[in-house]
């Protein structure tokens, strides 16, 4: 049987994801030592999303919303876009974003291509997030802290964004910034189990989602 890992380019329903519980998940060994002290050791180099959309499940037609979605899926076959409702912006969740939000790159005279990031502190401590799904249109690029509207393409689908000939960054500019983006997620499960008496009653189905690295 061959393997699929196709992705398809939609949205989970946006108003039922931002009821949603989640967030990242690590995996670290934690060692105890004779001493008394520990040891730790990070498995993952990059942290993972995972969430529970039923809790932003409301009503009869978000729960309908979600069983189509599911279905059209096909379970845990299919990736789709997500929209974390708690991390969805390049810079802070009550602004805008700006096109000075995140550092991407350090022309050097012949790179035209830069991959998005979303930088989480600062420092040598801070971690970069690579960024494989940009919403369209919302994309603002800055050299050197300037804002310019053109000379750049984004793919939308990678994250990647690419200056045009002639719009090529200097050696040495530094280049930012700011954006929307969804996570490319698909269900964490095979089988949704709805029950209509539980759910009148107040009973949350669970809806397990989770990010795809790439």
């Amino acid at each position: 049987m061959a393997t699929i890992t196709a992705f398809h380019e939609v949205r989970f329903p946006v108003a039922v994801g931002f009821g949603s519980s989640g967030g990242p998940e690590r995996r670290t060994d934690i060692v105890a030592l004779g001493s008394g002290g520990e040891a730790r050791n990070a498995r993952w180099s990059r942290s993972r999303r995972r969430y529970d959309a039923g809790y932003g499940i409301r009503s009869f037609d978000d729960l309908a919303a979600v069983v189509a979605f599911f279905e059209e899926r096909r379970g845990r076959l299919y990736g789709f876009r997500f929209r974390d409702p708690f991390d969805w912006k390049s810079g802070l969740p009550s602004a805008e974003p700006a096109a000075t939000d995140c550092n991407i790159g350090t022309g050097d005279g012949e790179t035209d291509r830069f991959r998005l990031v979303k930088i989480y502190g600062s420092g040598a401590t801070a971690y970069v997030r690579p960024i494989t799904k940009p919403v369209a249109g919302t994309l603002r690029i800055a050299i050197d802290g300037v804002e310019v509207a053109s000379g750049f393409t984004l793919d939308a689908l990678s994250g990647s964004v690419t200056f045009d000939a002639g719009s090529v960054p200097a050696e040495g500019a530094a280049i930012t910034a700011g954006f929307a983006f969804d996570v490319p997620a698909r269900f964490d499960t095979d089988r949704l189990e709805i029950s209509m008496s539980h759910f009148e009653a107040g009973a949350i189905p669970q809806v397990p989602i989770v990010e795809i690295l790439p």
